[in-house]
C-alpha cells in the first residue's frame, strides 16, 4: 500500500499511472511471475484510478473531446495486447527495450523542448507555436498505445502522456484523459487476461492479493497528486513528465541489460 501511494502521488499529476513503476517493482522485489505481471498491473490501474479520476472530475476536466477519443481508441487495443501477450510474447525482455528505446529520447526531448520555451519566455522573445495534433492522430495514437498498454500493462499514459504534451498540448488538459482512458482499458484488459487464464498455461491470472494491496494505496496517493496539479505550474509539470519518461525508460534498460 505504501509503495502504490507513494509512486501515484508522484504521477498522477501528469496523467501517468504509477503502474509503469509498479511493474519493476512487482518483477524485482515481489517476484511476480511473467506474465501474471501484466493483469497485477491491469488490476492496480483498476483499483487506484478512481481517486484521481473522482477529484479531475469535480474540477471539471474529465470533459472534451480528448477523453472520449483516447478511451474509444485504446479500448480495443488493449484487447488485441493482452491477446498477443499470452500467445505470442510470454517474454517480456524484447518489450522492455523497445519501450526503453522509445521512452528515454521522447523524455529528453520533451524536457528540452519545455526548457528552450522556457527560455524564450524569460528572454521576452516569442516562442514557437504548439501544434496540436489532429483528432484523427488522436484516436490512431490512441489504438497503438492500447495495444502496447495490453501487451505490457503500463495503461497506456505513460507514452500518451509525453507524446500529446510534446505536441503542445497543455498538461492540465492531457492528464485527466490519459488516466481515464489507462482506467477503462485496464478494467477491460484485466477481465480480458482473467478469461485467457482459463484457456492458456502459466502463470496468466493477476496476483489478487498484491494488486489490491497496491492498489488501495494508489486509490488515495492518486486523489492527492490530482489535487496538487492545478497548484504547480505548466513547466514544472512537463519536466517532471518528461524525467518520469527517461527514469522509466532507463530502469527498463537497465532490467533488461542485467
Amino acid at each position: 500500500m505504501i509503495v502504490g501511494a507513494l509512486i501515484s502521488v508522484v504521477t498522477a499529476p501528469v496523467g501517468v499511472s504509477g503502474a509503469v513503476f509498479l511493474l519493476p517493482v512487482q518483477l524485482s522485489v515481489f517476484g511476480v511471475p511473467s506474465p501474471a505481471v501484466t493483469p497485477t498491473n491491469l488490476l492496480f490501474n483498476v483499483v487506484a484510478g478512481p481517486g484521481a479520476l473522482w477529484r479531475y472530475r469535480r474540477d471539471g476536466a474529465l470533459r472534451g473531446p480528448l477523453t472520449r477519443r483516447l478511451v474509444l481508441g485504446t479500448v480495443p487495443g488493449v484487447v488485441i495486447g493482452a491477446v498477443i501477450r499470452v500467445f505470442a510474447l510470454p517474454s517480456p525482455t524484447v518489450f522492455r527495450l523497445l519501450i526503453a528505446a522509445l521512452l528515454v529520447p521522447l523524455g529528453l526531448w520533451l524536457c528540452a523542448r519545455t526548457l528552450r520555451w522556457s527560455s524564450l519566455r524569460r528572454n521576452a522573445q516569442q516562442a514557437p507555436a504548439r501544434t496540436e495534433p489532429s483528432g484523427r492522430t488522436v484516436s490512431t495514437l490512441a489504438l497503438a498505445v492500447g495495444i502496447i498498454g495490453g501487451v505490457y500493462g503500463i495503461g497506456g499514459g505513460s507514452l500518451l502522456g509525453p507524446i500529446l504534451v510534446g505536441r503542445g498540448m497543455p498538461v492540465g488538459r492531457v492528464a485527466p484523459a490519459a488516466l481515464a482512458s489507462t482506467f477503462v482499458t485496464s478494467l477491460v484488459g484485466a477481465a480480458a487476461f482473467a478469461l485467457l487464464g482459463f484457456v492458456s498455461p502459466g502463470d496468466v491470472a493477476p496476483d489478487w492479493g498484491l494488486g489490491l494491496a497496491c492498489g488501495l494505496g494508489g486509490l488515495v496517493g492518486g486523489y492527492l497528486g490530482a489535487r496538487l496539479q492545478p497548484r504547480l505550474p505548466e513547466t514544472a509539470l512537463r519536466l517532471v513528465l518528461g524525467t518520469l519518461a527517461v527514469a522509466l525508460g532507463t530502469l527498463y534498460a537497465v532490467q533488461t541489460l542485467r
